[in-house]
């Protein structure tokens, strides 16, 4: 029977971000949270300057503190009739305020635009969002280090274009990810601190906080002339307590900055969001550098997913998941499924990052479409990076790794792997041309013969003499073949888990 409660996305055909803290943090609940927080902390900034009495902040905080009162799905339903969601939000919070303090309704959402609060709702989510990827890139970055020492020195095929090329370490394979990690924790550290709020008005002027300011000084000033006069004043006292002059739109007499950047300033300082240059209504930098640190993000994990995925072929065998998935149909698998979702995370993220690259092309003091545009594929990417990071900790936490898989598949192709190096060895010996048709000549007949290189070399006219078997041994053995792995493994360690050394 089809159930009667309103349609939720659960993850059930999102299961890398299902149950991850990003998909708590990025919920129609929590952008419902980060709108009452920016309502609320808007009041509060007007109040702290004397733009609203603090009794309307205390009020509007009271009010947006009881999440229980606000319907979530019908929020979504009302938002059709003006294109977001803030402005039935805004009538329901009213509502909520007015209740508790009659003179408070009018100071909730006073002077701001819709795009004002869902800016800065949007900036406190994402903020809050990227705590929990942090610490988990901090976590795998971790995990990372600790193999890339252990495994130092450990030899394994390098491979390109799907083919044995010459022989890497684990360890700097290793080192390597844990470099794309910090790399990708670094970005969106950077930017998580750079998230800024976003306070503009109706056009980007602040013209209305103005336009407050001046009619409530004029209120005062009229108060004060009444009292003088011997009128009683009780009903017309003050609700911002401000002189007219304070309400100019350059600065004040006093050298005091103008009453829009004082309030940016403030408003900042409320949400705990950084202060913008410009209000950035049609200047959506924030989202797209955002968005492109994301997709980093997804890519460099999915880089560590897709080589374990390849390492982890039942023929290749070099390395395998802790606790590998099941099947439906086969019970002896166990498939990398972490490694899977961070695949399929890192598949994903950089289309969601295109759409908000493309709302920069944002005509005019508010586009049609172009803002609306981001709001989905930024929540998506959010909870795409948030999944794959918390996947990328167990799966850097309990990856295994088999040294005798990798020295059995480094003599997979008996010793052709280090041909490189014999032929700069054999060059020296007896010139370039001859040693390459000495090459060949054994490689060819190694793999036709199902020999290893050393013994097609052994018996090689060209070579007798010249080296000793000791040494020919030496040049095609794979795990003496290491050139500077185990230094660049080293020096990449000494980088901090972090920026910032923490």
């Amino acid at each position: 029977m089809p159930s009667n409660d309103p349609p939720a996305d659960t993850g059930l055909l999102s299961p890398g971000w299902a149950g991850s803290a990003a998909e708590e943090a990025t919920s129609d609940a929590a952008y419902v949270r980060g709108l009452l927080d920016a309502e609320s902390a808007l009041t509060r900034a007007q109040a702290a300057l004397g733009f609203a009495p603090s009794t309307a902040a205390a009020a509007v905080d009271a009010a947006a503190a009881d999440t229980a009162r606000y319907d979530v799905r019908d929020l979504a339903l009302r938002a059709r009739s003006g294109g977001n969601p803030v402005i039935p939000l805004i009538a329901d919070l009213t509502a909520a305020v007015t209740e508790r303090d009659p003179a408070a309704g009018p100071y909730v959402h006073r002077g701001a635009t819709s795009q004002d609060i869902l800016d800065t709702a949007t900036m406190l989510v994402a903020a809050r969002a990227l705590e929990p990827v942090l610490a988990d890139l901090r976590r795998t970055a971790g995990a990372l280090a600790q193999l890339a020492a252990q495994h130092r020195g450990t030899p394994m095929p390098g491979r390109t274009l799907t083919q044995h090329a010459v022989p890497t370490t684990f360890g700097l394979k290793a080192a390597g990810w844990r470099t794309l990690v910090l790399d990708a924790h670094d970005r969106l550290a950077a930017v998580r601190k750079a998230l800024p709020v976003q306070l503009g008005g109706a056009a980007g002027t602040l013209a209305a906080f103005h336009a407050f300011a001046e009619a409530d000084g004029t209120a005062a000033g009229r108060t004060a002339d009444a009292a003088e006069a011997g009128t009683a004043a009780s009903e017309t006292a003050p609700a911002a307590g401000l002189p007219a002059s304070s309400a100019t739109a350059g600065p004040a007499v006093d050298g005091s900055p103008d009453l829009g950047l004082r309030l940016i300033a403030a408003y900042a300082e409320q949400t705990g969001l950084a202060e913008p240059a410009l209000p950035w209504h049609t200047l959506r930098t924030p989202v797209a550098d955002l968005g492109g640190a994301l997709a980093f993000a997804a890519g460099a994990l999915g880089k560590v997913a897709a080589d374990v995925l390849v390492l982890s072929r039942t023929e290749t065998g070099e390395i395998s998941e802790g606790s590998g998935g099941g099947s439906s149909a086969m019970p002896h698998k166990a498939n990398p499924v972490r490694a899977t979702l961070i695949a399929a995370a890192a598949r994903q993220v950089p289309s969601l990052a295109a759409v908000l690259y493309g709302s920069l092309a944002a005509e005019d003091e508010r586009p049609a479409g172009a803002w609306h545009a981001e709001w989905q594929p930024l929540r998506e990417a959010l909870r795409q990076v948030g999944g794959a990071a918390r996947d990328a900790a167990e799966l850097a936490g309990g990856l295994r790794i088999h040294p005798h898989r990798m020295r059995d598949n480094l003599d997979a192709t008996g010793g052709l792997i280090v041909s490189e190096r014999l032929a700069a060895a054999l060059a020296a010996l007896i010139g370039r041309g001859e040693a390459k048709e000495a090459l060949s000549r054994a490689g060819r007949r190694a793999a036709e013969e199902g020999i290893d290189l050393y013994e097609a070399l052994e018996e090689e006219s060209a070579l007798a003499g010249v080296l000793s078997k000791e040494h020919l041994r030496e040049l095609t053995d794979p795990a003496t073949y290491l050139g500077s792995a185990i230094a660049l493994t080293d020096r990449a360690l000494r980088r901090p888990d972090t920026a910032d050394g923490s």
